[in-house]
């Protein structure tokens, strides 16, 4: 039994290798075997495998972090309180850690290939459940990457996007022209550059994700290291969504970065539930929970490049309980840190609060761009392994005959092609706003899913006969 034989003693459908290898008469020697390496006359040359490193911590890494430790951290404190802050966190890890534990027992069971969750569960409990799966699994990461793109571009304009509000002055470094077909054009060319950095193939997809995982690193290193250099000092705090027109609630236009205080501290320990100052709605623990959920969820970016690895079956356990353990240690921190430092009123009315206190402001503003470009081309690329899996299993005939196409390297560009025209589809909305909360609501119900059918493949291969 090799790497890639499947659970079940039977393939979805029969390649016509090895049709023609099971015909092929036993005094054959290996080599004179039809699809064997040494058969033909121009041999393909073997593509490039990735390491438990590059191919499984740093994808799944940066997947779990995206823009929630930039942008989220201080939502969720402010709202929720330190206690349950770290309750939530409990929870999702708890949840997480379940559908780690089951990839990690069907992935070290010999029977993995390219496809990631599908080709786990497909072999577990049939193509009829792996098919299904697989192409809600292949619409989430689509909607994943269609969602980082939307929100980098968001974070773009609101940077250097000029104000759409002609009663407000641009700053200087606001040069950018606004609107929805602005948006639209920032959008494409950001999927372009994902577009050419799968096509190329996974080995200069794991090198573009080092660069970005020395940068996220480095951002979150000088993070750690301002909260004990700068000295307290007054944040200006952003407009509210429903600014006060002198009958309602009049919002403060200030907070306190305090330093570590013990008065501080005892502030934020329990919850503080308040509108979100950027939608006006009010939030509980249901919604921040949602919201902090919803950036944790990167945990099957390794094994969707389980065809790209040297050994499947040992990087994805290795790399995805690596990733797990060091994520819940820095968030967990980083919330400590900052119900120790910061106000209340700061953690609810700046969400972008770590830029304004860290040693090099701009430095913050690297770290969300990079890390949301890295989540965006880690779905695109899942995506396409996923497509790529369900066309060599021909569940759906010849309507993916095209994604089986592979280059000379075994980089299914096809599949990447068809990925990113559904991406690039699924952003054409009029309301970017509602595209956003569509995009937000609908991937982790897919994804919540996805772990409970791979928990139950688990648990029926635990338990089924041997066959």
């Amino acid at each position: 039994m090799t790497e890639r034989t499947p659970l079940l003693n039977y393939r979805l459908v029969a390649s016509v290798n090895e049709s023609e290898l099971r015909s092929a008469p036993a005094s054959l020697a290996p080599e004179e075997l039809p699809g064997s390496p040494r058969h033909g006359s121009s041999p393909q040359r073997q593509p490039k495998k990735l390491s438990v490193f590059f191919g499984v911590v740093v994808p799944t890494l940066l997947s779990m972090f995206s823009v929630v430790v930039f942008l989220r951290i201080g939502f969720v404190v402010g709202q929720a309180g330190l206690y349950q802050a770290i309750l939530m966190f409990v929870v999702a890890y708890f949840i997480i850690s379940m559908t780690v534990l089951s990839v990690c027992a069907i992935s070290t069971n010999g029977a993995l290939d390219a496809g990631g969750a599908y080709y786990m569960i497909s072999r577990a409990l049939g193509p009829e459940f792996g098919g299904s799966i697989g192409i809600m699994f292949f619409f989430a990461n689509v909607c994943g990457s269609a969602l980082f793109v939307l929100g980098l571009v968001e974070a773009i304009m609101g940077t250097f996007g000029i104000p759409e509000d002609p009663t407000v002055a641009p700053s200087p470094h606001q040069v950018l022209p606004s609107g929805y077909w602005w948006s639209l054009l920032y959008g494409t060319g950001i999927l372009l550059l994902c577009l050419i950095v799968c096509l190329v193939g996974a080995h200069i997809y794991a090198k573009a994700t080092f660069v970005i995982f020395l940068v996220v690193i480095s951002v979150l290193i000088m993070i750690f290291i301002s909260f004990f250099v700068v000295k307290p000092k007054p944040v200006t705090l952003p407009s509210p969504f429903k600014p006060s027109n002198g009958t309602g609630p009049v919002y403060p236009t200030t907070a306190n970065f305090t330093g570590f205080k013990l008065e501080t501290l005892m502030g934020n320990l329990y919850a503080g539930y308040v509108e979100d100052y950027t939608t006006g709605k009010m939030m509980s623990f249901a919604t921040v929970f949602a919201v902090m959920f919803n950036g944790c969820t990167g945990i099957m970016t390794g094994s969707n490049m389980s065809g790209d690895l040297k050994n499947p079956s040992f990087s994805i356990p290795r790399g995805t309980i690596t990733a797990v353990i060091f994520t819940y240690i820095i968030y967990n921190l980083l919330c400590v840190m900052v119900a120790c430092s910061c106000d209340r009123v700061l953690l609810q009315r700046d969400y972008s609060f770590l830029r304004d206190i860290n040693i090099w402001e701009p430095l913050v503003i690297v770290g969300v761009y990079s890390s949301t470009i890295s989540a965006s081309m880690s779905n695109l690329i899942g995506a396409s392994r996923i497509l790529y899996a369900l066309a060599k299993d021909d569940l759906f005939g010849k309507v993916l005959c095209l994604a089986k196409k592979t280059s000379r390297s075994g980089n299914p560009w096809i599949a990447v092609l068809m990925s990113w025209f559904l991406v690039q589809v699924s952003r054409y909305h009029p309301n970017s706003c509602c595209l956003s909360e569509t995009l937000s609501s609908y991937r982790p119900s897919l994804l919540l899913q996805i772990g409970q059918q791979l928990n139950s493949s688990s648990f029926i291969s635990a338990f089924a006969p041997v066959m």
